[in-house]
């Protein structure tokens, strides 16, 4: 037996002990089919390190006895201790009564994949496999009841290493501390390592796993960026779920995304492993109200990344029906959360979970996921503002255009109304067919302006149109009396308007009215195009403004063609040498229009001006046509 008071004795059993590990590590690689013998040979030298550990620390009560020794008990503890846990040739980690990890040496670093002291006030548990988790809690409690020790197979996972190993748990008295330790010897029986690893050699797996990792991040933030640019992610339910899955199956096993509506935060995604039966655990975390989750409240008030190399908190995510915390459910062993925010605006949270068997989240995944969730922000911000101006259309739509146009006798009419892409797609343009007092009438035009405040001044000149001109059978007073309304109204927002009324018995004749509108269009059967006055006042600028009335003929086979100023005004292709559509385009179209219905006329414009726009209409636009058939 090793005399355990002579220093260079025990290091060199401590040598010997070393050297045969690294004999048998060899023979496990040679003999990868017939590891048997390794692996009883293994254990024998574990139990030789167990017995010289045990021993050392006999001989370490001994010294502190002995109060007359030469040496100083502390300078000789000190150095047993540096000889036998620096030293130790299998991985060696000091743990407290309550399974705290105090001391780690360096081979169990080694094993376990973790920097120096990374380990050091965790609790160890948390690296047995869930399942095995109580039966080491019950062989930690009997070593510290009965002070025997205790050897059992179990499994260890961390840094995406799964380790079968044979763990012995001995009681430790260490100088110094005031209570009991416990020494957990580990040998590995096999390592499992993660897919990624696989066909590496040792030296090549930490410089080019580190490359690879980092351009998976690079190539997946790439994805987000072009599925979130995708015309179909413009709703916040399709960005999210292409996101989620993006997520899944580049950076985590599970992807939870909880958003922020009326001030209220709501779970709006869950996504779990696919080769796993977790139908029923997703069902209840797509139940789960996310403001009980103390992670997504501490994000959301801070909007900033947390990461969780390692989970110590199972009730993170908050606790399912059952009781049971959420992250156990899920064997979680790393997780990172996200703010999806733009400025000082919390849209929501994206939160990304890892098993035990992965490798866990780092500071770079928190980094690459915290440009992620500004990118998804950024996104539900744009998407929100579009809806906004979506459901802006719509109101336009509703309330300033008629739902089918009506049968005037004598004429056959068609009429076209496209909101447009561009910044001016909700400027508020219309068209109307209505009753008059004494036959009928019809006008185009359009609000100078944006957005809701538009939709509702179109909806009020659409409506004062109607109502006025029941008892009214002047278009000229009419418009007069609406302009004076709307001056009245100080909305800051001026109409150009052209409207026009044909009296029953005298449908060759129409009176037509301009208030700062395009002058009207007559296509003749003949093949020309004539345009009447047009021009004026726009109403809302000035009170008890004049507005001259126009008769125009319209024989059988012609076609009044009313337009608004976004056809006209209308933008082509950058770089394109004309810059508006104008009424001289418009012309050539109309000339070729001859003896087509008043479908075909508007068809034929419609068209014209999407070549015009390179097949895009960026303006908003109005026409309508209405031809005499008798």
């Amino acid at each position: 037996m090793t005399d355990l008071t002579d220093v260079p004795a025990l290091e060199q059993a401590l040598s010997g002990l070393t050297a045969r590990i690294s004999s048998l590590r060899d023979a496990r690689a040679a003999y990868p089919g017939d590891p048997g013998p390794t692996l009883d040979a293994a254990l024998a030298e574990l139990d030789t390190a167990r017995d010289l550990l045990r021993a050392s620390i006999g001989e370490l009560g001994k010294s502190r006895r002995k109060p007359n020794s030469k040496e100083s008990s502390a300078n000789r503890e000190l150095k047993l201790l540096r000889a036998i846990y620096r030293m130790m040739p299998v991985p060696v980690i000091i743990l407290d009564t309550s399974g705290m990890v105090r001391r780690v040496n360096a081979e169990a670093s080694r094993l376990l994949g973790s920097p120096d002291g990374y380990l050091t006030g965790r609790a160890f548990p948390l690296l047995v496999d869930g399942s095995r988790r109580a039966a080491f809690r019950s062989h930690l409690t009997a070593v510290l009841r009965t002070g025997e020790t205790a050897a059992f197979p179990t499994r260890l996972a961390h840094q995406g290493r799964a380790h079968n190993v044979r763990l012995v748990l001995t009681q430790l008295h260490m100088p110094g501390e005031p209570q009991d330790m416990i020494a957990a010897v580990a040998l590995p029986v096999e390592v499992a390592l993660p897919e990624s690893a696989a066909g590496m050699t040792a030296e090549q797996a930490p410089d080019q796993s580190a490359v690879l990792a980092a351009a998976r991040r690079r190539d997946m933030l790439s994805q987000l960026s072009r599925l979130l640019l995708d015309e179909e992610s413009l709703s916040e339910p399709v960005a999210l779920i292409r996101a989620g899955r993006l997520f899944a199956a580049h950076a985590a096993d599970w992807v939870f995304a909880d958003v922020v509506r009326n001030g209220a935060v709501r779970r709006s995604l869950v996504i779990g492993p696919t080769n796993q039966p977790v139908g029923r655990l997703v069902q209840a975390l797509e139940r789960m109200d996310p403001a009980s989750a103390p992670l997504v409240a501490h994000v959301l008030a801070g909007q900033t990344g947390v990461v969780h190399e390692m989970v110590e908190d199972d009730s993170l995510l908050g606790v399912l029906p059952d009781g049971a915390p959420v992250l156990q459910a899920m064997r979680a062993g790393s997780l990172l959360s996200i703010p999806i925010s733009v400025g000082d605006d919390a849209h929501g949270v994206i939160t990304l979970v890892r098993p035990r068997e992965r490798p866990p989240f780092g500071l770079a995944d928190l980094a690459v996921m915290e440009d992620a969730g500004a990118h998804i922000g950024l996104a539900l911000h744009a998407q929100r503002i579009f809806q906004g101006r979506s459901q802006a259309a719509d109101t336009l739509q509703t309330g300033v255009l008629p739902r089918t146009l009506p049968d005037v006798p004598g004429f056959e009419i068609a009429a076209a109304y496209h909101t447009g892409a561009g910044p001016r797609a909700i400027g508020g343009e219309f068209y109307d067919v209505f009753r008059v007092k004494d036959g009928w009438g019809f006008a185009v035009g359009g609000v100078v302006g944006q957005g809701d405040d538009a939709a509702s001044v179109t909806a009020m000149v659409r409506g004062g149109l109607r109502t006025l001109s029941i008892w009214d059978d002047d278009p000229g007073a009419v418009i007069a009396r609406l302009n004076d309304a709307l001056v009245a109204q100080d909305s800051g927002m001026f109409v150009m308007v052209a409207a026009g009324f044909v009296r029953t018995g005298r449908r060759g004749r129409v009176r037509l009215v301009s208030a700062g509108n395009h002058p009207p269009a007559v296509v003749r059967p003949d093949g020309g195009v004539r345009y009447t006055s047009g021009g004026g006042m726009p109403l809302g600028i000035e009170n008890s403004a004049d507005f001259p009335v126009e008769e125009v003929a319209v024989t059988q086979g012609e076609t009044l063609v009313l337009y608004s100023d976004g056809l006209a005004s209308s933008r082509g292709r950058s770089g394109q040498a004309e810059l508006a559509y104008g009424e001289g385009r418009l012309t050539e179209v109309l000339m070729r229009c001859t003896g087509q219905p008043a479908t075909g006329v508007v068809k034929a414009v419609e068209e014209d001006h999407q070549a015009f726009g390179g097949g895009q209409v960026l303006d908003e636009t109005t026409i309508l046509a209405l031809r005499r058939t008798r």
